[in-house]
């Protein structure tokens, strides 16, 4: 690797940084499970990252106050779109560029606030790591006051090709809004820049929105070697059959996801742009009812040394953590034991998202794993999340 390739790597780290790439190149099988040099690594698990889908909490209450139909149908293809630049660009504007986060451990939580405002009402937001294997993180986002409620989990493949890491996104989400489901599944992510050692995220294909009795498609295009332009999309909302009323028959909205977007066809004008800086959650103060699976206080340590450069602690904290974990399940399978989820439980069908999938085309490769029934949410003293709400999740 020449020295103006490896331009964003810190000298020390160059040889690790190649060694990494050459191992990626000829890796066969989910590149999740390499080892990364200590400059690429996020001081933040995933076990965070569904945080990112109401960093924009007041988009998030609007879906609830336009009215049924093609208005809400256009309000939630508008916080959806707000949500991806914190997402997918976040990080690049933060740290400079993408980090690989930390991968969580089976049990793993975190539980966070967005304040009531203006009347849009406290926004909770629960998360579970419900499998170590496959790594796959479950979370309910929930606005009680506007009757709002986002319940989905994500896990990620990763492959190496055409110098870029592939990453396809298995899983899928649903918003409920007073009783109305919308499920939501999620665009394939492609990671450029990784030879300059400054990855960034781009993202690939197409997602859908399919609910309110409309059906959204969303396609997204990057940067090419000689064109066009970086974090581009093109959203198509139509009506399904014998819905839509006296509405456009299509409405179509092009732009770019972490900038401007606009009416193209079935309305006129600036559809979503980006102005206001995001609002993090409020993480849980700590105490014992939390457990020592928190996210933050279990990766304290690690985070520490990341992000002070102590990559000789990082390094020591993080193998210690994971060797207690597989230490653990060693430990489960000689007891004949498993690993009892805090919040969610295993289910054999989903009858919520079953006739959602029959409403649009999906390939043939997005087959159902597994799901889980949300059953519990977490409540403290302060009643963080209400005890009374069920709902299913299911993996893809």
């Amino acid at each position: 690797m020449s020295t103006e390739e490896a331009s964003a790597v810190p000298a020390a780290q160059r040889g690790s940084w190649s060694s990494f790439l050459k191992s990626i190149a000829s890796f066969s099988g989910d590149l999740s499970s390499l080892t990364a040099p200590p400059f690429i690594l996020s001081p933040t698990s995933l076990t965070e990252f569904p945080a990112y889908w109401c960093e924009r909490p007041d988009y998030f209450a609007a879906i609830a106050d336009a009215a049924p139909g093609q208005d809400r149908a256009i309000a939630v293809l508008r916080w959806f779109i707000s949500t991806l630049k914190d997402q997918y660009t976040s990080r690049n504007e933060e740290l400079g560029s993408e980090k690989k986060p930390l991968n969580p451990v089976l049990g793993e939580v975190f539980y966070g606030i967005w304040p009531d405002k203006n009347g849009r009402g406290e926004t909770s937001l629960l998360v579970e790591q419900v499998s170590h294997h496959p790594p796959i993180t479950a979370y309910v986002i929930e606005n009680r006051t506007k009757q709002l409620r986002l319940v989905g989990h994500n896990a990620q493949k990763t492959s190496f090709s055409s110098g870029s890491i592939i990453v396809k996104q298995i899983g899928h989400a649903v918003l409920t809004v007073a009783g109305e489901e919308y499920l939501i599944t999620f665009p394939r992510l492609r990671i450029d820049g990784l030879w300059y050692g400054s990855p960034y995220i781009e993202l690939a294909e197409t997602s859908h929105i399919v609910g309110g009795g409309y059906t959204c498609s969303i396609e997204y295009k990057g940067k090419g070697y000689f064109s066009g332009k970086s974090h581009t999309f093109k959203a198509t909302l139509t009506p399904l059959p014998g819905m839509g009323g006296a509405g456009p028959r299509e409405i179509v909205v092009e732009g770019t996801w972490h900038e401007t977007s606009k009416f193209v066809k079935g309305g006129g004008g600036t559809f979503y742009e980006v102005r206001e800086h995001k609002e993090e959650t409020i993480p849980l103060p700590w105490d014992a009812e939390l457990g020592e699976y928190e996210t933050r206080r279990l990766w304290f340590l690690v985070a520490k040394g990341i992000r002070e450069g102590d990559f000789e602690l990082a390094s020591r904290e993080k193998s210690r953590i994971e060797n207690e974990q597989r230490q653990r399940r060693k430990d489960e399978a000689a007891e004949g034991t498993s690993w009892q989820l805090k919040h969610f439980e295993i289910v054999e069908s989903d009858p919520i998202c079953e006739p959602c999938f029959q409403t649009f085309p999906l390939p043939p490769s997005l087959l159902f794993l597994f799901c889980c029934w949300f059953t519990s949410p977490f409540v403290t003293s302060r009643q963080f999340i209400s005890t009374t709400f069920n709902h299913h999740c299911r993996a893809l």
